[in-house]
Order: C-alpha cells, then sequence, then structure tokens
C-alpha cells in the first residue's frame, strides 16, 4: 500500500465546542468494548515507533500483532530485531520512520531522549510533512512537550502529546492509560491504535496537560511507594509478618494492586524491573519542579524524591523503583553507628 498522509474525517472538523467540551469531560471507549479498535480496523496506514525499550517494544508488538503495517527504529539495533522478526518494517533513523509512516509514536526515556530524537539530527521531525502525525507517549516536562510541539507543527504535521500510566505488564497485555493533549483530529485519528495498545484513553486540551497529568500520576505513585516501604520495615521492626501486613492491606479502603503486586517481592528484597527507579526519581524531580512553577507545596513528595535519590546512590537505578524500599534499610543502619 502507497504511503499517504492521512487526513481527519470530515465529521471530525465539523465537531461543534460543546462535544469537544463534553469529549474533554469524560474518558474514551475502552478497547475492550471496540473490536474494531483492538484489531486496528479503522485506521489505514502506516504506523511508526522509536523508542524499544521496556515500554515501547511490548507497545510496538501489540501493534504488529494486530495486524498494524508498523516500521521501527531504535539506537540500538538489536532491539529492533524481535519486531522485524514478528513483521516490522525497519528504518535507520526516526527522520526515515516519519518519513515513511501516517503516523509516528515515540516512547524515550527522558525529556532530553524525546527532544534529540524529534529536532535532532536525522531527527523525526526531518521526515514530517502536512498532514502527518507525531504521538509523543513518553513521560516529559510540560515545556519539553510545547517544544516538541512546536517542531511538528512548524512542518504542518499534527502533534499529540499520551503519557501512559501503566509499566511493563500492563504495556505487554494492552492495559494502558493513555493521558493525551494536543490536535483533536489527531487523537481520533489515533484512537485505534490507541485501543490496542490501552484500555482507556483520556482527552485533556492543550499540550502540556497530558505531560501534567502525568507527573502529579507519578509522584502520588512514587510517595505511596515510599509509605509503603515504610510501612513494611516498621511491620518487621515490631515483629509482626510482613507477608500479613500485605494481606490486611490488600483488603481494606487502602487497597492497591501496586501493594499486591509489588508487596510480596519486597519482602524477599528482590525487585524484578517493570518500572525502572532512574525512571520513578525523574519523574518526582519533575513533577516537583512543575509544583513550584505554580508555587504548590508537596512536601511529602519531596521527601520521597530525598529517598528514591538515594537508592540511585546505591545503585539501584535500574531495579524497579520498589527499591526504594533499601534507602530506608540504609537508613535504618546508619542510625544503628
Amino acid at each position: 500500500m502507497a504511503t499517504t498522509a492521512f487526513a481527519p474525517r470530515a465529521s471530525f472538523s465539523l465537531v461543534t465546542l460543546r462535544s469537544s467540551l463534553l469529549r474533554r469531560a469524560r474518558f474514551s471507549v475502552c478497547s475492550q468494548l471496540s473490536n474494531d479498535s483492538a484489531t486496528g480496523k479503522g485506521f489505514e496506514g502506516r504506523v511508526g515507533f522509536l523508542g524499544l525499550g521496556i515500554m515501547g517494544s511490548p507497545m510496538a508488538s501489540n501493534l504488529i500483532k494486530a495486524g498494524c503495517d508498523v516500521t521501527v527504529w531504535n539506537r540500538t539495533k538489536s532491539k529492533c530485531d524481535p519486531l522485524i522478526n514478528l513483521g516490522a518494517k525497519y528504518e535507520s533513523s526516526p527522520a526515515g520512520v516519519a518519513s515513511s509512516c501516517d503516523v509516528t509514536f515515540a516512547m524515550l526515556a527522558d525529556p532530553q531522549s524525546a527532544l534529540d530524537v524529534a529536532t535532532g539530527e536525522n531527527g523525526a521531525i526531518e521526515g514530517l510533512t502536512t498532514g502527518k502525525g507525531y504521538v509523543d507517549v513518553s513521560t516529559v516536562d510540560g515545556a519539553t512537550s510545547k517544544l516538541i510541539c512546536e517542531n511538528v507543527k512548524n512542518k504542518g504535521a499534527l502533534f499529540l502529546e499520551a503519557p501512559v500510566s501503566g509499566s511493563k505488564k500492563p504495556a505487554e497485555d494492552g492495559q494502558l492509560i493513555f493521558l493525551t493533549a494536543g490536535d483533536e483530529p489527531l487523537y481520533e485519528t489515533a484512537a485505534p491504535l490507541l485501543d490496542i495498545m490501552g484500555k482507556s484513553r483520556f482527552f485533556l486540551g492543550e499540550v502540556g496537560n497530558g505531560a501534567a497529568m502525568k507527573l502529579v500520576v507519578n509522584m502520588i505513585m512514587g510517595s505511596m511507594m515510599a509509605s509503603f516501604s515504610e510501612g513494611i520495615l516498621l511491620a518487621e521492626k515490631v515483629g509482626l509478618d510482613p507477608n500479613v501486613l500485605i494481606q490486611v492491606v490488600s483488603q481494606g479502603a487502602i487497597n492497591s494492586p501496586m501493594y499486591s503486586l509489588k508487596g510480596p517481592s519486597m519482602v524477599k528484597s528482590t525487585y524484578p524491573t517493570a518500572f525502572p527507579l532512574k525512571h520513578q526519581q525523574k519523574d518526582m524531580r519533575l513533577a516537583l519542579g512543575l509544583a513550584e512553577s505554580v508555587s504548590q507545596a508537596t512536601p511529602i513528595a519531596a521527601a520521597a524524591n530525598e529517598l528514591y535519590k538515594v537508592a540511585k546512590s546505591q545503585g539501584l537505578s535500574d531495579q524497579d523503583f520498589s527499591a526504594v524500599i533499601e534507602a530506608l534499610k540504609a537508613k535504618l543502619q546508619d542510625s544503628k553507628h
């Protein structure tokens, strides 16, 4: 099939302000509720995917398995090979991917990587033309997202920020939550693709809102994990079985799937990586910067961030973020000396 730049369906251009506001106020239909979306029907064109790390690889894999025409790129080419074996095409640069695809997704580790892949030498921007779409699903700060958006718009293309809530397992299972903002026609066009990779999607209006929502969510998550770590260690210290603590928590009002999933491994001092600790600390740092920009006090998150920094200094950056409990163990040891 020849590569053609997509255009929004005519009905999208006739959306009234009222219906647009209503759409902003509710989340879109889950992928499980739409067989067409879950199998990629409703989108005709080529899909690009940049960044095949712990999140990007399973996301791109789900697109391929759903029958999408996918072209991939990664700095380390060997990470592309499993997807090529599944049927993906390969381009040697982000520009090549964006040039050959109608919608290009990017999942990069941090703001600088997201910016470099989009705007650097042979970056995706060089391959964008009028009518193409660029969807950045990385977790970045609002300023970075707006800068990428500006560069995309200068090429006549459409931009959507769409950071995800969820880690490795939800990415593998197509159960991510997309927090999107930007060009609504691109949101509508990319919806079938988002529904393959996720269980729900929110459209939040202007660029920057998606990034802000993701940082708030991850700030809460990081603080919860730090507090949970304190609870496990306190239970052990007073002679309680931490595994029973996990059971008690799982049956009460403060139940969270995160506690049930990660608690047993934490008790065993093992931290299989689903969401790297270095990324959690990065998100805490960005969230604190966001809070400072609007003069919002976040003392709990600030204290939690210090624990993640200690854990990084212990060489735990690539372990799961639940390894933050090791920072508290270190503090306990220090207090004994």
